[in-house]
């Protein structure tokens, strides 16, 4: 891998895409742009909740993004904007955040194959445990966007994962047997303040419930500041 390549980042604005761009900046990689996907609602390919922040990220970081809906083939949005990619910003890579889903990897893999572009996936088969941890003490601040799990309540929706609640989360994790990083769909991500980042973002949005394991943060209103700050209306 050579450290001053040109590469464009998979981010969908949660912990692992924020986590591996962070990753590729510390390895001297010469990060592009982003590429973000506003997929389908359950996708089994991008993350979807929160999806809408991505732009306000780049900004905050400084980075060029290219952010399309996926109207109706997922695989061909995201083929058509890493062939963008690499014709405005002449990227020889892409860095994907992918922790275990085969189905995720193979078809990035085959994608960036197609297009000649090597793939990084600096997270796969990672520990779980021991990697949420290293989000947090690398600099990462998010919060917990949606929650679809039983032992996972709305009470933790909006809230910045710290080692405290980390340590809460990882003992619901091993009750119930859940993905500690959240790989099975249990919960959803996004990133309000990282290293890379030049502001930090400032939410306002409300907690939708479907039930006693299933709620999600609705964003109404985000912009860019000096802090943090998270106004959840209702959590009702």
């Amino acid at each position: 891998m050579e450290s001053s390549m040109k590469v464009a980042a998979l981010y969908s604005g949660g912990k692992d895409s924020t986590y591996a761009l962070h990753w590729g900046y510390l390895q001297g990689l010469d990060i592009e742009c982003l590429i973000s996907i506003y997929p389908r609602e359950y996708s089994m390919l991008f993350h979807y909740p929160g999806i809408e922040a991505t732009v306000y990220q780049a900004k905050a970081m400084n980075i060029n993004i290219l952010y399309s809906k996926a109207v109706n083939n997922e695989e061909y949005t995201l083929y058509s904007l890493l062939k963008e990619a690499k014709e405005r910003y002449n990227i020889k890579g892409v860095i994907a955040g992918a922790l275990l889903s085969d189905y995720q990897r193979m078809r990035l893999a085959f994608i960036t194959e197609k297009l000649g572009l090597s793939l990084y996936t600096p997270l796969w088969r990672i520990d779980q445990r021991n990697y949420m941890k290293e989000i947090i003490k690398n600099g990462i601040k998010f919060i917990i966007t949606s929650v679809s799990s039983y032992g996972l309540s709305h009470k933790y929706i909006g809230r910045i994962v710290t080692l405290e609640l980390l340590n809460e989360i990882l003992v619901i994790a091993s009750k119930y047997r859940l993905s500690p990083a959240f790989e099975g769909g249990e919960a959803e991500t996004l990133v309000i303040d990282a290293p890379l980042f030049k502001q930090k973002l400032m939410i306002k949005g409300r907690i939708i419930k479907k039930g006693p394991y299933e709620a999600r943060l609705i964003i109404d209103k985000i912009d860019l500041g000096d802090q943090i700050r998270i106004i959840i209306e209702s959590r009702d």
